[in-house]
C-alpha cells in the first residue's frame, strides 16, 4: 500500500522473531560452525546493517560486524550511534540480531554482549553462535491490488467469547504465498499471529472463487500519510491445492500485465 509507512508505535506489541520458533523453523537452523563463520565472515566483507534487539524486543540499535577474533571464537561489533542504547545492551540478558544477505534473513541470538576497543575506538564483542536462522524460501513475486476496485477476502473469525464474526476485508496485495491485509485497529482484536482462517474467500474478478486457509504471519501497526491508524496483517496460505494456485497466479499475471500496457500507452 504505497500511501503507508511504518511509524513506531509505543503501545504496540513487541517483533517476532522466527529465531523463537525453533520447531516451526528447524530445518533453516544451521549448527555447522563452518557455515555459520561462513554467514559472518560476508556479514563482515558486505558492511551489512545488523539490527540488535533486547528487553524483549522492545529496544534495538543499529550495527555492523567489523572481525572475528579469538580464532573464530568471537566478533567484534560497532557500537549504536545512541549512548544510552548500547549502555541498555551490554546489560541486556538476551539480545536477538537480526539482518539480511541478499534478501535472505538471517537471524542469531546471545546472551550478552561485552565492552571493547576496536582501532582504538569503543565497541562490543560477542561469542560466535553455537546456531543460526538462515531463512531462505521460496519467493513469488507480489501484486498490489487495486485500490479503487478492492479485492476483498471475506471470513469467519472468533470473537473473546467464542462467538462467530464474519469479516469482509480489502487485499493490500497477493502473491502465491499468500496475502496482506489492512485492518483498523477494532478489527486487528480478532488476529493474533498464529491463528488459522480456515475457508476464506476471494472472487477474483474474471477467474472465479478462491477458497484457502490461510495462517496469520505477522502483524503491526502503521500510520497512512493522511494521519489513520491502521494494522497491518501478512497471512500465508496453509497447502494450497495446486489448481488454485494456477488459478491465481493466472489473475497476478493478466492484472500485472494489464498495468504494464496501461503504464505503456496501450490501453
Amino acid at each position: 500500500m504505497a500511501e503507508t509507512e511504518i511509524q513506531p508505535d509505543s503501545d504496540s506489541s513487541p517483533p517476532q522473531f522466527e529465531l523463537d520458533y525453533s520447531d516451526e523453523y528447524s530445518r533453516f537452523l544451521l549448527h555447522s560452525q563452518s557455515e555459520i563463520l561462513a554467514i559472518l565472515r560476508v556479514l563482515i566483507s558486505k558492511g551489512a546493517m545488523i539490527t540488535v534487539h533486547f528487553d524483549e524486543g522492545r529496544s534495538f540499535l543499529l550495527s555492523s560486524m567489523i572481525a572475528l577474533i579469538a580464532d573464530n571464537r568471537e566478533f567484534i561489533l560497532d557500537i549504536g550511534g545512541d549512548k544510552e542504547m548500547n549502555q541498555r545492551a551490554l546489560l541486556a540478558k538476551r539480545l536477538i540480531f537480526t539482518t539480511k544477505i541478499d534478501k535472505v534473513k538471517v537471524q542469531f541470538s546471545l546472551n550478552k554482549l561485552s565492552p571493547t576497543q576496536s582501532e582504538g575506538r569503543a565497541a562490543f564483542r560477542g561469542s560466535v553462535p553455537e546456531t543460526l536462522l538462515r531463512l531462505q524460501r521460496r519467493e513469488f513475486f507480489r501484486l498490489s491490488t487495486p485500490i479503487a476496485n478492492p479485492v476483498k477476502l471475506k471470513a469467519m473469525v472468533r470473537r473473546n467469547d467464542n462467538s462467530a464474526h464474519h469479516v469482509e476485508l480489502p487485499l493490500v496485495d497477493v502473491s502465491g504465498g499468500g496475502v496482506g491485509l489492512m485492518v483498523t485497529p477494532e478489527q486487528a482484536q480478532f488476529f493474533q499471529k498464529g491463528d488459522t482462517l480456515r475457508d476464506c474467500k476471494v472472487m477474483l474478478p474474471n477467474e472465479g472463487l478462491l477458497v484457502a486457509t490461510l495462517s496469520v504471519r505477522t502483524l503491526f501497526s502503521v500510520t497512512t500519510r493522511n494521519g489513520s491508524r491502521l494494522v497491518r496483517l501478512g497471512c500465508e496460505f496453509v497447502d494450497l491445492p495446486a489448481l488454485r494456485l494456477t488459478m491465481l497466479q493466472r489473475y497476478i499475471t493478466r492484472v500485472e500485465r494489464e498495468r504494464k500496457a496501461q503504464l505503456n500507452g496501450m490501453l
